[in-house]
């Protein structure tokens, strides 16, 4: 599915398949199943470089952006029993015309800002630095996410 999801997102938006050098194509994937894989190899969207944003909604869907043009997409699968027959449904996925296996929509969200750096902070517990926007602070004290201690009353 993410094979042919990047394959319909790229095309969709004018696109060659090929490796995005920075953050001028970005994906937001409302799943984390394994057609990510297929979006990072084939377009070079990763986490690392923050053109690759998991939006976990549970849905079948990816949604495209191109930075140069301002344009996107949203790849939605149809609804579908997909699990019935692995192979037969796999064949379907790669081979079907588009307009029997997904929609195109508009994605309900703008394109995600780029990436911005953060300083370090030294938690004040375990030393150990993070983030600056993920460190919380309690009774003047700096913590990281792993020593910060909820406070659910």
């Amino acid at each position: 599915m993410g094979y042919r999801a990047t394959e319909l997102g790229m095309e969709a938006l004018g696109i060659p398949i090929s490796r995005a050098a920075d953050e001028e194509i970005v994906c937001v994937a409302e799943n984390d199943a394994c057609g990510l894989d297929c979006v990072q190899c084939m377009i070079s969207c990763t986490i690392g470089k923050a053109n690759l944003i998991l939006r976990p909604s549970g849905k079948m869907a990816y949604s495209f952006f191109d930075r140069r043009t301002g344009k996107s997409v949203r790849v939605l699968f149809k609804q579908r029993d997909w699990s019935k027959d692995r192979e037969a449904s796999v064949r379907t996925i790669l081979t079907a015309p588009a307009n029997e296996i997904v929609e195109f929509r508009v994605p309900n969200y703008a394109i995600p800002e780029k990436a911005r750096h953060f300083d370090s902070i030294k938690c004040d517990k375990c030393g150990e630095y993070c983030r600056e926007d993920k460190i919380r602070l309690s009774s003047g004290k700096k913590y990281c996410s792993d020593c910060y201690q909820q406070y659910d009353r």
